[in-house]
């Protein structure tokens, strides 16, 4: 297992060279644990993207500030088309802003709801681009420990990449106290607080392929405890008598094991490599996947919003409460604007067109008065060294 790719940066944010006033805001596309998601367009490249927003108030009530500060630092190292990944990284006193791709096709969750199930071909398909993405990111020795449908997106040609770092760590020998994830979707080991390794990624791969095969999940209840339950009682097994027509013997094997509940009788425990040669993906053409010269045989509807409006637009319901006047009161101070030092980034090869577009926004008179911060990130850009694939 590889090593996460290094990255030096600045000790201190250098938001000069990119802001939130260099976009064009659209409209609100998503909605997550710390703010939202707006479509957005650069106005000097009319490129789009997605904003992510992030209130630092919400992070703090959430004691979350670590989590987010990780996702900023993977996705730095992170750069693959099976990922959604970043493009710029800043803040402002009341939020932090992350610049990802942005994808038009929606989240597998909203495209659940609609359609419940998925054909033993679209299956295929899906589970061959989270593999590609897992893969990259097992070999730099990264576990993402949240894969479920809400991080899986969708571009227009129906191609599927993993969003969400928030809780995924660089894999260590002892982590038996991270325990964070989704439950439905998350292994047993992480659920019963034991050490666990890149196969949790597979279990949840395997959860997502029975919901796609029967429009339900192996293992459910009401809450945590639950699904722990249902999990600890019975290994689930998907029998042949209870094969869905159109649907093979060997997709119903592929799922038993990895839906394993014992880690070592998991497939992909030794790797993805497991996955790629299972019987299932027989004369399947990975290179023409890889490459994204396949059709996908799932196309998103074009010229409409695949994502549900009404929760994207959705107040908060703490909004006006005691603890967010409080945290909104303590974001104000020195040393909580601290904690979130070095939070700026730009792809190195971002770094050039950045700027341009400053330099074309600054009267010439005040270029050489701004010449020594350009100067002080350029040599922080030569020094990114980003693993691409």
């Amino acid at each position: 297992m590889g090593n996460c790719v290094t990255e030096q940066h600045s000790d201190k944010d250098d938001v000069s060279v990119i802001t939130k006033t260099h976009f064009k805001f659209k409209y609100v596309i998503g909605k997550g644990g710390f703010g939202k998601v707006w479509k957005v367009q650069q106005k000097k490249t009319d490129g789009y993207f997605a904003m992510k927003v992030m209130l630092k108030s919400r992070i703090l009530a959430k004691r979350s500030v670590s989590s987010v500060m990780n996702e900023r630092n993977l996705l730095a190292k992170l750069k693959h088309s099976f990922l959604v990944n970043m493009h710029f990284a800043f803040q402002d006193r009341e939020n932090l802003f992350v610049i990802l791709d942005h994808l038009d096709g929606g989240d597998m969750r909203y495209h659940i709801s609609w359609k419940k199930k998925f054909t033993e071909e679209q299956t295929k398909f899906f589970m061959s681009n989270i593999i590609i993405a897992l893969e990259y990111i097992h070999n730099l020795g990264v576990v993402h420990r949240d894969i479920k449908p809400e991080n899986l997106v969708f571009d227009s040609n129906g191609y599927m990449r993993i969003i969400d770092f928030g809780i995924a760590r660089v894999l260590t020998q002892e982590n038996h106290k991270d325990t964070s994830g989704t439950p439905g979707y998350m292994a047993p080991e992480v659920m019963c607080r034991q050490n666990h390794g890149i196969s949790v990624d597979y279990f949840a791969l395997g959860v997502i392929a029975f919901e796609c095969m029967f429009g339900k999940r192996p293992y459910y209840g009401k809450n945590r405890k639950a699904i722990r339950d249902h999990i600890l009682s019975k290994q689930v097994k998907i029998k042949r008598q209870d094969i869905p027509k159109g649907w093979s013997i060997e997709a119903a094997d592929f799922i038993n094991k990895l839906i394993q509940r014992k880690p070592v009788n998991r497939l992909g425990l030794s790797g993805p490599k497991e996955l790629i040669s299972h019987p299932w993906f027989a004369d399947f053409d990975w290179e023409a996947v890889k490459s994204k010269r396949a059709i996908s045989p799932f196309v998103p509807p074009q010229n409409k919003d695949n994502f549900d409006t009404k929760y994207a637009n959705e107040p908060w319901k703490d909004e006006d409460s005691d603890l967010m006047k409080k945290q909104n009161e303590l974001v104000k101070q020195a040393h909580i604007q601290a904690l979130f030092e070095g939070y700026y980034y730009t792809r190195l090869s971002e770094y050039s067109s950045a700027v341009s577009i400053i330099r074309s926004e600054i009267p010439a008179r005040k270029r050489k008065k701004n010449r020594n911060n350009a100067l002080s990130l350029s040599t922080y850009g030569s020094n990114l060294n980003t693993k691409e694939a």
